[in-house]
């Protein structure tokens, strides 16, 4: 005799559940305990739920999870209802997942078991009842929905939730426009299938319409009832297959918004405690969508406000790639002070006494705070720098104009008790022919420079205070050279900082990617900058690294990219060192180090680092001038040489001593002549240049390699 006749011959049935198809397969016995014809059938999952009370079938899916996991027999009692909603029998089913990779059938069988008595517990594993499944289920849905910032969002977490016992599969949100009816978003339906619904009068003889008009819900549990309360509109429901349906009003504040559906493709009786979920999820639902449109119509402001106070680029200029990001991160309307800003400046290069390529000038800059009065400031001071920017004056001269300019406007305070507002700033004059970049900065952070090998410097440069907190504050001017190819990256403090940073390890996570970019592509390249910070974009959150608390960024890049076949160029950096700024020796000390970043002698390097370190300290120590150094890694024939030049106006040339053991200086020469592979002392008209060479033994890297 077969299983399957024994089996039925003690009135047990015989199931099997594909977890990766959704299909169950029923005996005749089991689908006789059903209320189905008793004959083997396959059917959906969906088809088999609707069979069981929705309270047992929301319980046993935990039983099945965790028996899935601990590998051990799932057993509870369900309650068999018919298509009227009634409860025709009472079943024990046992089962047992057979696990295959990520997916498993469940093995099981169905008896039919005496009715529970009142009050008795149930011989059952099953822990949870309703009440408890509900009020995790919505502590759940409330979370997510509070946390929601966006429309689409709302929408997202809305299709996602499984109510306990009777989750719906299509859903759909009506809005209201003027006397019509509009769909907000949908789930569970395909592009096309809301044409309908999109434009519907309100006097519309369907669901929806008469939950907005009248404020109240209602629940459809059959085809037939859907049909007999409204044939009208009952052909455009009758072809999505559904079995129930809930209309349920969308109200805040005492007014209906709206109406949400909640469509279900297996009868749904609507029972109190039903009807209670479904409109608990929609007074959630609406108050969600309200705030999410707040938070949109806000954004949409404060965007609309950056739009017009941000430059656009422009047409591209021969000779030149530029590209721009700014992304507002602070809370509140997310406006700030962060700006960027590309000008045309009058006449030609300087080289050409006006005429030729011209002259650019890119500015950067962030004005204290994150909120309207900063992004205000910050229009101001833009407007401002143009002004005196298109007048001719140098960049020294514009910052303090600028400055000057701040300080009246804030006189002294902003007025809000929070005290006086400043800003800092980098203003950069850029010769399109030469290449000759002449910086000034307020209290800005430095520009970087990736070069044709993708070796990154930090260039440091001469500056000043922050703008707007002394009207009389000086902004020397600092020059360097930008070659063809080479890339000019300047930056607000946040693309450093943000993510738990500060200016020094920032600065090491920008530089790591900027030497590993290719350098063409300028926009590849600003975006790689800001997703490395705030991590891959999405359209209703800034991304996973990125913090409300912290800086806005901006970030401006330059490159010049001359037509033809860009040579190979020496690395070169140049700083000058004042006699007021003795601390930056140690900025150029890094310098050194950063230039010979891949250089295979590491005893080599230190002795350049500590050359230098000899030669700056003489120059301010011995003579009253400022020092200036020059610094190259060009190629031999077969080998790189580094050249080092420390230059000063004094015209005493160093002669070489002999100290004592206990002399604190004097070493100088004797440490050069030791270490470098060639040194020297030159005379240059008004002053002199001390220089030393390396020649690396076996190149690793450059041009050389």
């Amino acid at each position: 005799m077969r299983t399957e006749d024994v089996l039925a011959a003690i009135a047990t049935g015989l199931w099997r559940w594909d977890n990766a198809s959704g299909i169950v397969s029923l005996d005749a016995e089991a689908a006789r305990l059903l209320g189905l014809p008793a004959e083997p059938v396959r059917l959906s999952e969906a088809a088999v739920r609707s069979r069981f009370h929705p309270v047992d079938w929301n319980e046993i899916d935990g039983v099945v999870n965790l028996a899935v996991a601990e590998g051990t027999l799932a057993e509870a009692r369900l309650r068999i209802m018919d298509e009227h909603g009634r409860v025709i029998r009472t079943v024990r089913s046992r089962s047992k997942p057979l696990i295959e990779g990520n997916d498993y059938q469940l093995v099981g069988t169905l008896q039919e078991v005496a009715e529970q008595l009142p009050g008795t517990a149930a011989r059952t594993p099953i822990t949870g009842d309703w009440r408890r499944s509900r009020e995790a289920f919505l502590l759940d849905a409330g979370r997510a929905l509070a946390e929601a910032r966006s429309t689409a969002e709302v929408l997202r977490v809305a299709a996602s939730l499984s109510m306990p016992g009777f989750s719906p599969d299509g859903l759909a949100v009506f809005g209201v426009a003027g006397e019509r009816l509009t769909i907000i978003g949908h789930h569970g339906h395909s592009e096309g299938d809301e044409g309908p619904f999109s434009s519907m009068s309100l006097d519309t003889d369907y669901p929806a319409a008469e939950v907005v008009r009248t404020g109240r819900a209602i629940y459809l549990p059959s085809p037939e009832e859907y049909l007999r309360r409204f044939p009208t509109t009952w052909p455009l429901a009758q072809r999505f297959g559904r079995r129930s349906w809930a209309f349920v009003p969308l109200v805040v504040a005492g007014r209906t918004m709206g109406a949400w559906m909640a469509a279900f493709k297996h009868p749904v009786a609507f029972t109190p405690d039903e009807r209670s979920v479904l409109t608990t999820v929609a007074r959630m639902l609406a108050q969600a969508l309200a705030r999410a449109g707040v938070a949109e119509s806000e954004r949409e402001l404060s965007l609309g406000l950056q739009r017009t106070m941000m430059p656009v680029l422009g047409p591209g200029i021969p000779g030149i790639q530029v590209a721009a990001r700014y992304v507002p991160t602070g809370g509140g309307l997310q406006v700030g002070g962060d700006w960027y800003d590309m000008i045309r400046l009058p006449g030609g290069s300087s080289r050409t006494g006006g005429h030729g390529p011209g002259r650019i000038a890119l500015v950067i800059g962030d004005v204290q705070g994150h909120d309207v009065r900063a992004a205000g400031l910050m229009g101001q001071l833009r407007i401002a720098l143009r002004a005196y920017a298109s007048e001719g004056h140098r960049p020294d001269a514009v910052l303090a104009r600028a400055s000057r300019f701040l300080y009246g406007v804030t006189d002294g305070d902003d007025g809000d008790g929070g005290g006086p507002r400043f800003a800092t700033c980098l203003y950069l004059e850029v010769d399109l022919e030469t290449g000759t970049v002449d910086i000034a900065r307020a209290g800005h952070p430095d520009p970087a420079v990736r070069m044709n090998d993708g070796t990154v410097l930090l260039r440091p440069t001469a500056g000043g205070l922050p703008l707007g907190i002394d009207p009389d504050t000086d902004y020397p001017t600092t020059r360097l050279t930008l070659d063809p190819g080479e890339t000019l990256m300047i930056c607000t403090d946040g693309l450093l900082e943000t993510g738990g940073h500060d200016l020094d390890s920032g600065w090491e996570r920008v530089r790591r990617l900027l030497e590993s970019h290719d350098g063409d592509d300028l926009e590849r390249l600003a975006d790689a900058l800001v997703e490395a910070v705030h991590g891959p974009g999405s359209h209703h959150t800034t991304g996973p690294l990125a913090d409300r608390r912290e800086d806005d960024i901006a970030v401006l890049l330059l490159s010049r990219r001359p037509g033809g076949t860009v040579q190979e160029a020496p690395r070169r950096t140049l700083m000058t060192i004042a006699q007021a700024e003795p601390e930056r020796i140690a900025e150029a000390r890094e310098q050194v180090r950063q230039l010979l970043h891949d250089w295979s002698d590491e005893d080599q390097l230190d002795a350049a680092v500590l050359m230098v370190s000899e030669m700056v300290t003489n120059v301010l120590v011995h003579t009253d001038g400022d020092a200036l150094l020059v610094a190259e890694v060009a190629c031999g024939e077969k080998t790189r040489r580094l050249r080092v030049e420390v230059s000063d106006g004094s015209d005493e040339l160093p002669h070489k001593r002999h100290p004592g053991e206990m002399a604190s200086s004097g070493r100088g020469l004797i440490l050069m002549e030791m270490l470098a592979d060639a040194w020297g002392v030159d005379p240059r008209g008004e002053g002199k240049a001390i220089w030393f060479e390396l020649n690396e033994p076996d190149p690793e890297g450059g041009c050389c390699g």
